[in-house]
């Protein structure tokens, strides 16, 4: 069935008004929000160049030509206005119509057919709220990469004659965004950091679809090469000679990590979900679940022999980034235990302290972050990021102060707790008018739907049972616990008292709450900076035990109990 065939409805977030001119109705290319010029006969590529701002917002490395597939750009309406996918974009999928994204294609293949109507596209270097830092973790300057004689050497390896620098890369390379630091190893300076939003979007918005997707024979590899083409625009983009970079260090969940890596990532999508290197460590084949390897082998544009470590994984789906997020607790050194949450597509929860760890990955999909949500979105220009029900009537922040086009996931915690408190909608997710969903932004025609919700509740009892389950698992009371950390970008921006309130994180008073924001990268930071921390997240991983949560009898008991609006008992 030829995908141009389908007519596909909810693909944009808002209708955008066309303009008029001598009369007529002047339809307009909008990427990323920017109005351009709309042409018959030419590619969304070439449209861009109009204009600076979309321009760098799409990465092209082989001349347009369609051989670099890094033109990926999103399509959100008007794609049956564009010519068909060429071969060159055969390994793009198409999403299902159920879902709310739009269509991807390569911006150097897609060529305006129709210009009667707008076309609305968003690109992967939008202006995403992404956590780019973390609660600071101080660490002693003590890289591995140095200066000895005049020469640089990485460990006892010579690398070469010292030429003036010496730096270093950390990354948290996450599902759905990435965030790269780059690092004077002589002083520890940060010199710039790098965010974008994860480019294998178009291979699916959760770890499951992504492992799915390079499976298949004739994609395995597509979403390495993708991602590993926009970290090296990145790389040639900062203000130095990358050939003094002589160390990568990489935190990412287990699929992201090896992806990376150009491992294969079968196993880690089906029982035991383990990565290659779990199976291998576990058979003594290794003596970690760490990789090492230099930028030559992958490719990445650093000094050739610059090495490339990620880090461990703790186990299954409680990857690196987990791993390097506890680093900066400390936990092995606490005397009282205390627990951490990541919220995302997948989210991890670790509790324990110096005498036990233990973790678990709560399967909790991508409403959070807006995927599956009819109008959700993510944390960029124009999403509603904070709702309040104020005396009847509500009130909301929208990321940017401009006109609304959907809502973040703040938002949504923030719209199910004011909607429960005010009464119109009860503890089991029934709007108390009966109708089927509640208007946001009526000129807008933004709402939330039964369907939305159950997609957020489903999301939230799967979190809340983890968390249940892992105190049980470790034998105390909520009350023993010293802190709630919560990590990543998404709990980074929610406010704590409605995530309470509707049961997404445990009732901790507010003062034993603390928001570590972008933990992930600062553990890279300090395994980069420190070589001692290297040798301590090695042995961090080894004494993590880690919890198959489906395993546990009243897993799904806890589930639905945790699918209520409501403050969790424990």
């Amino acid at each position: 069935m030829n995908l141009f065939s389908l007519e596909w409805s909810g693909l944009a977030l808002t209708s955008t008004e066309s303009k008029f001119k001598n009369g007529l109705i002047m339809a307009k290319l909008y990427i990323n929000d920017e109005e351009l010029e709309l042409k018959k006969g030419e590619t969304l590529f070439t449209l861009a160049d109009s204009s600076s701002e979309a321009q760098k917002g799409i990465s092209s490395s082989c001349g347009r030509n369609g051989t670099c597939r890094e033109c990926i750009i999103e399509v959100k309406k008007g794609a049956l206005h564009l010519s068909p996918p060429t071969d060159k974009e055969s390994f793009l999928k198409f999403p299902s119509q159920s879902s709310n994204q739009g269509i991807f294609r390569l911006a150097c293949q897609a060529e305006v057919t129709d210009d009667s109507s707008d076309i609305i596209c968003e690109t992967f270097k939008r202006s995403l709220q992404i956590v780019q830092k973390g609660l600071e973790y101080p660490v002693t300057l003590n890289p591995l990469t140095r200066i000895a004689d005049g020469k640089v050497y990485w460990g006892e390896e010579f690398i070469e004659e010292y030429q003036g620098d010496i730096l270093g890369l950390a990354m948290d390379l996450g599902t759905t965004t990435v965030v790269l630091s780059l690092y004077d190893l002589q002083t520890g300076e940060l010199i710039q950091t790098s965010s974008f939003e994860n480019p294998q979007k178009y291979g699916g918005s959760d770890v499951l679809n992504r492992i799915s997707y390079d499976n298949a024979p004739d994609k395995r590899g597509r979403l390495h090469e993708t991602i590993k083409s926009f970290i090296n625009k990145e790389i040639r983009s900062f203000p130095v000679n990358r050939k003094r970079i002589y160390e990568f260090v990489i935190a990412g969940n287990a699929t992201m990590r090896d992806i990376f890596f150009n491992l294969p990532v079968e196993t880690i999508g089906v029982s035991p979900y383990k990565s290659l290197t779990q199976f291998e460590y576990e058979e003594d084949k290794r003596n970690s679940t760490s990789f090492l390897m230099e930028a030559k082998e992958l490719g990445i544009q650093i000094h050739p022999q610059g090495k490339l470590y990620g880090l461990p994984l703790i186990g299954c789906h409680v990857g690196a980034d987990t791993a390097a997020a506890v680093l900066t607790l400390d936990i092995l050194k606490q005397d009282k235990p205390v627990m951490m949450i990541d919220i995302g597509t997948n989210t991890e929860v670790v509790l324990g302290n110096k005498d036990r760890v233990i973790a678990a990955s709560c399967p909790a999909g991508p409403a959070f972050e807006g995927g599956k949500i009819q109008y959700g979105m993510p944390g960029i220009e124009g999403a509603i990021e904070r709702v309040r029900i104020h005396q009847g009537k509500l009130e909301f922040h929208v990321i940017g102060d401009i006109a609304p086009h959907g809502i973040c996931g703040s938002g949504l915690i923030d719209l199910m707790a004011e909607l429960v408190h005010s009464g119109q909608m009860d503890e089991l997710g029934r709007f108390q008018d009966g109708s089927f969903e509640f208007t946001v932004v009526p000129e807008r025609h933004i709402t939330f739907s039964r369907a939305d919700l159950s997609e957020l509740a489903q999301a939230k009892s799967a979190n809340i049972a983890g968390q249940k389950i892992l105190l049980r698992k470790y034998g105390i009371q909520l009350e023993d616990v010293n802190f709630f950390y919560l990590a990543g970008g998404f709990a980074w921006y929610i406010e704590p008292k409605n995530a309470k309130s509707v049961g997404l994180i445990p009732p901790f008073p507010d003062d034993k709450i603390i928001k570590l924001g972008n933990a992930s990268l600062e553990g890279a930071k300090a395994v980069l900076l420190n070589q001692e921390k290297r040798i301590e997240i090695e042995k961090l991983v080894r004494r993590i035990e880690h919890i198959e949560l489906e395993q546990e009898i009243d897993f799904f008991d806890l589930f639905v109990e945790g699918a209520q609006l409501k403050p969790m008992q424990f």
